[in-house]
């Protein structure tokens, strides 16, 4: 298993065939749970350059609306990859592309509310996050954003929960997300690129860098040649088998915008 290189040794001739850049949000783009400036900065200067922007993250629906209609970005994947939202500010209308229709996604949140129940029996310390109102297509069990940190064995079993209900359980920065269904962050990426912009990223990965920090990222670590992990990336060390390609030098938001210093620069 490769670590990841230092950003500094990204090549020049690489960082000038990016085209898109794709970032999970949570410890990513955030330090100690706030988008500061200079990462915020970061994602209107990407653009400015004219990449394409697009968050990949775990938060809900009702969060990637706003950040869709708001933010300084091109598109939002959210619930790891249970949709993707645009916002059309001329024709001021929201797209919705959803990986499972309303009936189904209603039906799996009765399955996923009564796992959840079992999950806070069974996990002492664990809580449903703070953001489950707003989601629609998975359940989000917080484990340190607003209750004390579990130990990894805490986490462990969450995760054990989801499994043996034949739901998928991937760990964030924050959360353990589960959901009942075949998706992840890289098939809607996939999706979404393809839909919204045209861009066929099994033909030419190396035109899409992705930044992020944590085990559910992971899909996107393994299949992009040039995606690049936040410093604090090593804090989960022990639960990759996959690395990102590159790491910038600080974490969070501060390396995110490292991050897109060096592609503007190449530009």
């Amino acid at each position: 298993m490769t670590k990841p290189r230092p950003l500094a040794e990204f090549p020049l001739a690489a960082r000038r065939r990016v085209r898109a850049v794709m970032t999970d949000i949570d410890d990513t783009l955030t330090n100690h749970g706030r988008l500061g400036a200079r990462a915020y900065g970061a994602l209107e200067r990407l653009r400015a350059a004219g990449f394409i922007v697009v968050p990949i993250t775990g938060r809900p629906a009702g969060w990637c609306d706003h950040i869709a209609r708001m933010w300084p970005v091109d598109a939002v994947v959210g619930e790891n990859g249970a949709f993707w939202f645009r916002y059309d500010q001329d024709k001021r209308v929201m797209q919705r592309h959803w990986w499972q229709d309303a009936p189904t996604r209603a039906a799996n949140r009765e399955r996923l509310g009564v796992l959840g129940r079992r999950i806070l029996a069974e996990v002492p310390g664990s809580a449903i996050a703070s953001d489950q109102a707003y989601r629609e297509s998975d359940l989000a069990i917080d484990f340190c954003e607003d209750v004390p940190p579990l130990d990894k064995a805490g986490i462990d079993r969450i995760v054990a929960l989801f499994e043996e209900a034949g739901a998928i359980a991937k760990v964030s920065s924050i959360h353990v997300n589960g959901w009942f269904g075949d998706w992840d962050k890289l098939a809607m990426a996939r999706r979404c690129l393809a839909g919204a912009f045209g861009l066929d990223v099994d033909a030419a990965p190396q035109t899409v860098v992705f930044s992020g920090d944590a085990p559910n990222d992971e899909p996107m670590f393994r299949f992009f040649p040039n995606a690049v992990g936040v410093a604090n990336v090593m804090h989960w060390a022990d639960r990759l088998s996959h690395f990102p390609a590159w790491i910038t030098p600080s974490e969070g938001g501060q390396g995110f915008a490292e991050l897109a210093d060096a592609l503007i620069a190449a530009r």
